[in-house]
């Protein structure tokens, strides 16, 4: 199985967050990103120093001694991969034992994913109402038909409150909370999704369970 991800396109501004251009894949293009990120992706080395955030969605132990952090785009394929085939092994392998805790960052490619924008703005607002991962479980489940018209009626389906729901979505409110997300990726160096870090090592793309598991228990020793 190949394992690809979905870069950032080659053009940026980072101050609007505008994302242009096409998809590539691991052999294309590299963005150009703040200086900080080639210490990150330098040969074999470096960890980022990701902080846990008090905002961070946060899924398990949160003492747990490793620390999964995923920047992911609701609508790329590949992070569905990640989601339907790798974390559900994490999940029961390190998550349910306490020694993993997973977070979930955005990463919307907007250029090149109409929607990915709106949909991390969505989980947010399921967030607020405490739904956050019911609500990312149900738009990873149902990616194909992911798109504007069904974020409001599967917020009703999962007993949200509509009207608080639908304000907060209209209202563009968690829109700087997602950009936020995205530009400390680029910071961190990432230019595709799904991009991973566990304890701060970086997993590019949709890479196996077996690559998880072997980088987790590294940490766990």
């Amino acid at each position: 199985m190949e394992n690809k991800l979905f870069l950032v396109p080659s053009s940026i501004v980072l101050a609007g967050v505008l994302i242009t251009g096409a998809i590539v894949y691991t052999n294309g293009p590299r963005v150009a990103v703040p200086d900080n990120a080639a210490q990150v992706r330098e040969a074999g080395a470096a960890k980022a120093d990701l902080k846990i955030r008090d905002t961070d969605h946060v899924l398990g132990n949160p003492k747990a001694k490793v620390a999964v952090i995923e920047y992911s785009d609701f609508e790329c394929p590949f992070c569905g991969r990640m989601f339907s085939e790798t974390l559900p092994q994490i999940k029961e392998n390190f998550i349910k034992t306490g020694d993993v805790k997973f977070i979930y960052r955005h990463f919307p490619l907007k250029s090149i994913h109409q929607y990915a924008q709106k949909a991390a703005e969505a989980s947010e607002c399921a967030g607020e109402q405490g739904k956050f991962w019911e609500y990312h479980d149900l738009v990873f489940n149902r990616q194909n038909s992911i798109g504007a018209d069904n974020f409001k009626a599967w917020a009703k389906e999962l007993g949200f409150d509509s009207a608080q729901f639908d304000s907060c979505l209209d209202s563009g409110k968690y829109s700087l909370r997602v950009e936020t997300d995205l530009n400390e990726g680029l910071a961190l160096g990432v230019n595709g999704t799904p991009a991973t870090f566990v304890n701060g090592k970086l997993i590019s793309g949709a890479q196996p369970y077996a690559e998880f598991e072997r980088v987790i228990q590294e940490e766990l020793k």
